[in-house]
């Protein structure tokens, strides 16, 4: 908090005003929609879009990030909580569900002190822009039927899609037409006033609507029922530790994840970048502290984000405002929230959802590197098909197998030099004109070689060795980062090979770290200092002296 509040500017506070307003009008419909989800009654919703917002507000490092609950958390929530109190008694159901709370915010407080945030550095640009536009395009199927007034069972993303379109025949007019000048509206006032608090203005416009025209007579639907009151002190169950701590696990594992690519998804370039060990305190603080005031489980969520940061938030400033809204909700305004419409509020979310999915993006990522944009879509799959924790284990598992295969094989570059210059290049049709010296082969392998990929690279080697019938073989390792001792084992047994047919090899350019290694091992003693050059313009001198 003191990091934004330090760089707080005056003109950022009309817009995260609005913003907290916008996001509040989405955040406490959907958190009460959350807490029905996981069998809990509607308050909890309530507190869950209080307590944490607060904690993490004063204690994270997103400037945009809203945080309550989400639908993923909502139904791990329910499944752990039917498990731990299959009676469902709204006491034992309240008590069990503030025990997974504080059960899953110790989980990621000991997460960030053990300094294990760098489980967030395996999600990439790319595997963002898919994780994104998945998100976008499940959030779009979401509200859809909310904006055409079909209801049906949701289910996974086919399912969804196929009762959608069976539903379309049985679509409410009346709804459609909603959510339709609710579309018009945010579009329009986003064309003329693009800084115009457009969601606010169509929330507004849908409560009057609601209450002038009697909309539900004509089958619009509408937030309902919202209760009142401050929340009471909860009181965890340590009965409940032992049935809930493996659920507490995977909800803590799919809350952080979910809240550091949300935050990453949305910061903005200017801003600072969400520091996962301190994200994971944070959020762990914000889970423990909503779990004593009643709160279910909490992260940050990707469509209120959206919401909140599209309505031009600035700084967490806009999330203790939605706080304060909803606390005020709790005590006074119940009876005007629900008067909310459900095809504004879809609409509101939809528009907002709407600028997760770009086709340009995933465009720029093929166009600079194809397996990345592989790993874009592997992502954007994922979620779409298996849910958003799943999508981005897709994306991480799909990358990580990408990075070992590149590993594996690393690359092994015959070069030439470019003629006039000291300048050493990988050979290519485009430059045959490169020098290159008879009897002397330039060879540049990649990157660490280690027992994984070393036999790889001998054989690689010995099959250029073979068709340049080179006399000598100079190794540039500038390219090398280390060399583990098998690969060593490797070079020492290339070089005895080598030498046995009557061809000599020179290691050029190694690093301090690989030098000190080689002159320890055997191979140093073989190669003496006479074998070991600084660069490979010294070794092409020595061997034009030579020969």
């Amino acid at each position: 908090m003191l990091d934004w509040i330090r760089d707080y500017r005056g003109e950022w506070l009309k817009a995260d005003v609005v913003a907290g307003l916008t996001a509040a009008a989405v955040v406490i419909p959907q958190a009460m929609a959350y807490a029905t989800i996981a069998g809990l009654p509607v308050q909890i919703g309530l507190y869950t879009a209080l307590v944490p917002t607060v904690v993490y507000a004063v204690l994270g490092t997103s400037r945009p990030l809203s945080v309550s609950t989400t639908s993923t958390i909502a139904i791990l929530t329910a499944a752990a909580l039917h498990r731990a109190a299959p009676a469902g008694g709204s006491a034992a159901l309240a008590g069990a569900s503030a025990t997974l709370a504080l059960l899953v915010g110790i989980v990621l407080v000991l997460a960030g002190l053990l300094r294990l945030g760098f489980v967030a550095n395996f999600i990439s640009e790319p595997v963002l822009i898919g994780f994104k536009a998945g998100v976008g395009l499940v959030i779009a199927l979401d509200q859809i039927p909310k904006l055409l007034g079909i209801h049906f069972d949701s289910g996974a993303f086919f399912h969804n899609v196929l009762a959608t379109a069976q539903g379309l025949p049985h679509l409410s007019p009346p709804t459609l037409a909603v959510g339709a000048v609710t579309l018009a509206i945010l579009f329009g006032v986003e064309r003329l006033l693009p800084r115009g608090p457009a969601p606010l203005l169509a929330i507004a416009v849908g409560i009057a609507g609601m209450s002038l025209f009697g909309l539900r007579a004509y089958g619009v639907g509408s937030v309902g029922h919202v209760p009142t009151g401050l929340p009471g002190l909860a009181h965890p169950e340590p009965a409940l530790v032992r049935s809930l701590w493996l659920a507490a696990l995977g909800i803590a594992l799919m809350s952080f994840t979910e809240t550091i690519a949300c935050g990453r998804a949305f910061a903005a370039s200017h801003e600072p970048t969400p520091a996962p060990n301190r994200e994971l305190v944070a959020l762990g603080l914000a889970n423990a502290g909503g779990a004593l005031l009643g709160a279910m489980p909490a992260g940050g969520g990707t469509s209120q984000t959206a919401v909140n940061r599209l309505a031009g938030a600035r700084t967490q400033l806009a999330e203790l405002i939605m706080a304060a809204v909803t606390l005020v909700t709790m005590m006074l305004l119940a009876r005007f929230i629900e008067l909310i419409p459900e095809p504004t509020l879809a609409a509101v979310v939809l528009a907002s959802s709407s600028g997760l999915v770009k086709p340009a993006e995933f465009r720029k990522v093929h166009r600079v590197r194809e397996m990345e944009f592989l790993w874009a879509v592997a992502a954007l799959v994922g979620v779409v098909l298996l849910g958003t924790l799943q999508g981005i284990l897709v994306a991480i598992v799909v990358s990580l197998v990408a990075i070992a295969h590149q590993t594996a094989e690393p690359r092994i570059y015959v070069l030439g030099r470019k003629p006039g210059t000291n300048v050493f290049r990988p050979r290519s049709a485009e430059h045959s004109e490169d020098e290159t010296f008879p009897g002397l082969l330039l060879l540049r392998p990649e990157g660490r070689i280690f027992f994984v990929n070393a036999e790889h690279v001998a054989a690689r080697m010995r099959a250029l060795i073979t068709e340049a019938k080179a006399k000598v073989v100079a190794l540039d390792f500038g390219g090398v980062s280390d060399l583990e001792y098998t690969a060593l084992k490797m070079v020492t047994e290339t070089e005895e090979r080598l030498r046995e047919n009557g061809v000599t090899l020179w290691l050029v350019d190694l690093n301090p770290e690989v030098l000190a290694m080689v002159q320890r091992s055997p191979l140093g003693e073989t190669l003496g200092r006479e074998r070991m050059l600084f660069n490979l313009e010294q070794a092409v001198a020595k061997f034009q002296e030579i020969h």
